[in-house]
């Protein structure tokens, strides 16, 4: 089993086991689990074969996204990861389409459609929609959330590190996990909220109605005012072998990883260098698994640089200015090639490495899951959007927009809801891009014992300040959270800004207490302890160089109080150093260096034109260039001669993927007809517009 039973942040509950079948074996889940967790957690990532082609299929987005997770569960196709398994379910690969069941009519029962009102809906649980709806609710007004997960906190609950931003508001140095927690317990304190959850947000009406599937339950919702707080999904990208299983969305991995706790590799690369991909494999980090190194075509990573920091410093190369060129293997992934680029994103001839490994997550980006919206406003419904529906940031800035958001709805319904002036400009800073000013870090001169500060950017955030005892840490400006922080006065030793800092960009050097020519450096440390005092260890520079064996002084668990907090304490590891080097050593590196060694074999030509753009009617990337080569620029004929874009996945997947080879082809895109909306933004059984119940699959 590919079972988490150790994290060195998650709690790992005790869930009961149950049983189901896959081709006849007789497998081991826990109950509530995904079909898709189950399978990976018992060491299977080919969940069917394509209809078409025959070509092995596994997981994607994780998120009900795309298609690619299909299988047979109980004779019907259904999204693995989006059904719960159940005691006895039988499940297969989806190899050809099944047949249907039969249906006796003359007992099928139907019902009336119920229809609710209610003064705000909102869809989406996450950071943005549930900040808008404490505020709306505390303005009094009637609230229904619905959300398509079986718990609130959208992303969030994903998230295992520490948040950016303001202590005071919007929970900065706080776990997204807890920050989850914190935002549910306040949502359910209000009589006025009503939470539907496992419940999907399908279509719009031209009678300003919105169409919900709960729990394979079809209802009608009358909303005075919608906001669609529905987060975003991940971009996807195309490459030879960008299909095959083990090639999925970083996004993807951390629903296995840490809302699961399924091992979903063993040995894992990453594209992207943003914050969602360097965090990704900083969790893989966290379960041991090896991460082999990440590729970023452009000059330096996008993500803030104490990301990346942590991932080198832990010894996980970073290369900038590279990108993927293959994902190799015949039914999943075995390995994968990459190239540098030159300025012009052409790939350099003599650049190309093959490197091993048995997933490749892609983190390119992401864009806004905006449809409902969309339609709302063409049916002049009153509708809003808020967080990563409305513009990508982080969740910080997320929890605010949905803030703003909830009191100026509660304002135009009347209600006394002044937004405060400083929230609008909170909002900008928090989504405001890190200054890059090439700081020094400086180093407390005279002082015994002092913490460095390995703040090499303007980053929006606060936690140290607000930590300090002796008020010792500060940050100068016009913004009290928008500058660097720096140290002046007097150090205690405590330790607390560095169990704050959710870049973990602190460490303390003592010169107190060792002998002659050294010093103790105390630094945090998130990842499993596997030496004991007394060991040597690699201690670092703060991008990952070498600088010298350390001994390990001393182990030390911080004790949180907060009842949020995901676990009980922090870890602290003492060193000791040689004097001279104190103030360099950053961090530990766990990682050795053979994990990133390339092999001999490696692959130097490209196959574009056989790269599959539409992964639901494997449609290839050459099928497309002929036909835009011969005139073609409506991507609806392209899907009525190809089938692009008419797969359960609605185009979501290929759709943009379309557009850049537009874009690569020179044809402007005022001159591109882009795929006409359909009526529905998820696929829903027939039967459930007749008030007939989406069958007993979904049902525990």
């Amino acid at each position: 089993m590919k079972r988490i039973d150790k994290h060195p942040i998650l709690q790992v509950p005790e869930i009961a086991e149950i049983t189901f079948y896959f081709e006849g074996m007789e497998l081991r889940a826990k109950r509530g689990e995904m079909i898709s967790s189950a399978l990976f957690a018992n060491d299977i990532h080919t969940f069917g074969l394509h209809p078409k082609d025959g070509s092995p299929q596994g997981i994607f987005c994780a998120n009900g996204q795309c298609a690619q997770c299909l299988v047979i569960a109980d004779g019907l196709p259904v999204k693995s990861c989006m059904v719960a398994v159940r005691e006895g379910m039988k499940v297969h690969k989806l190899v050809n389409l099944p047949k249907l069941p039969e249906v006796d009519g003359e007992n099928l029962e139907s019902s009336e459609i119920e229809e609710l009102s209610t003064d705000l809906l909102i869809i989406g649980a996450g950071p943005a929609g549930l900040g808008a709806a404490i505020e709306a609710a505390a303005a009094g007004l009637e609230v229904l959330i619905v959300d398509d997960k079986n718990v609130l906190g959208g992303k969030l609950v994903l998230q295992t590190h520490a948040f950016f931003g303001s202590v005071d508001n919007c929970y900065a140095g706080t776990r997204g996990i807890d920050i989850a927690s914190i935002l549910s317990e306040e949502v359910v304190e209000y009589s006025n909220i009503r939470i539907m959850t496992d419940t999907m947000a399908v279509g719009v009406y031209s009678d300003s109605k919105i169409g919900i599937l709960e729990k394979g339950v079809y209802k009608i919702v009358k909303p005075k005012t919608l906001l669609v707080a529905a987060g975003a999904r991940e971009k996807a990208l195309t490459f030879p072998g960008c299909d095959l299983p083990g090639v999925y969305g970083a996004g993807a991995f951390q629903t296995l990883l840490n809302r699961d706790l399924v091992r979903p590799s063993e040995k894992l690369f990453i594209v992207g260098g943003g914050n969602v991909g360097l965090i990704a494999g900083y969790h893989a980090l966290q379960v041991g698994i090896a991460v082999v190194g990440l590729v970023e075509g452009m000059s330096e990573v996008s993500a803030y640089w104490v990301h990346a920091d942590k991932l080198k410093r832990l010894g996980v190369p970073i290369y900038t200015s590279t990108t993927v060129v293959s994902a190799n293997g015949k039914d999943s992934v075995e390995s994968v090639t990459v190239a540098e680029v030159d300025s012009n994103w052409k790939k350099i001839p003599g650049t190309y490495r093959t490197y091993p490994c048995d997933t490749l997550l892609i983190a390119v980006g992401l864009s806004s899951i905006n449809e409902i919206h969309v339609m709302a406003k063409k049916f002049g419904i009153d509708s809003y959007v808020a967080g990563d529906a409305e513009e990508i940031a982080e969740a910080s800035a997320a929890m605010f927009s949905g803030r703003v958001a909830g009191r100026k709805i509660a304002q135009k319904h009347g209600k006394d809801a002044q937004v405060p002036s400083e929230w609008e400009g909170m909002i900008s800073v928090l989504k405001a891009k890190p200054g890059h000013e090439g700081f020094l870090v400086e180093i407390a001169t005279g002082a015994s014992v002092f913490p460095v500060i390995r703040c090499l950017e303007t980053i929006p955030c606060n936690p140290c300040v607000a930590v300090c005892p002796k008020g010792a840490i500060t940050i100068q400006g016009d913004n009290e959270i928008l500058a660097r922080p720096e140290f002046s006065g007097e150090c205690v030793a405590c330790g607390k800004c560095l169990t704050a800092c959710p870049g973990l960009a602190i460490t303390l050097v003592d010169y107190r207490t060792s002998g002659p020519g050294m010093a103790r450096v105390t630094l945090p440390f998130e990842m499993p302890v596997n030496f004991k005092v007394g060991d040597d260890v690699m201690a670092v520079e703060h991008a990952g160089k070498n600088l010298t064996r350390a001994r390990v002084i001393n182990i030390i668990s911080k004790k949180l109080n907060d009842k949020y907090k995901s676990r009980d304490s922090s870890v602290l590891i003492v060193l000791e150093v040689e004097r001279d080097l104190a103030t360099q050593v950053a961090g530990i590196r766990i990682q050795e260096e053979t994990v990133s060694r390339p092999i001999d074999t490696v692959m130097s030509e490209d196959a574009g034109d056989d790269v599959v753009v539409c992964r639901c009617e494997r449609v290839t990337e050459g099928q497309i260039l002929n036909l835009i080569r011969s005139g073609v620029n409506d991507m609806n004929q392209l899907k009525a001669m190809l089938k692009v874009g008419m797969g359960a996945c609605g185009g979501k997947t290929c759709g943009p993927l379309i557009e850049s080879i537009f874009e690569r082809e020179g044809v402007a895109k005022g001159e591109v007809t882009y795929f006409t909306e359909r009526p529905l933004v998820a696929e829903v059984p027939m039967g459930v517009f007749a008030g007939v119940k989406d069958g007993d699959i979904n049902d525990e």
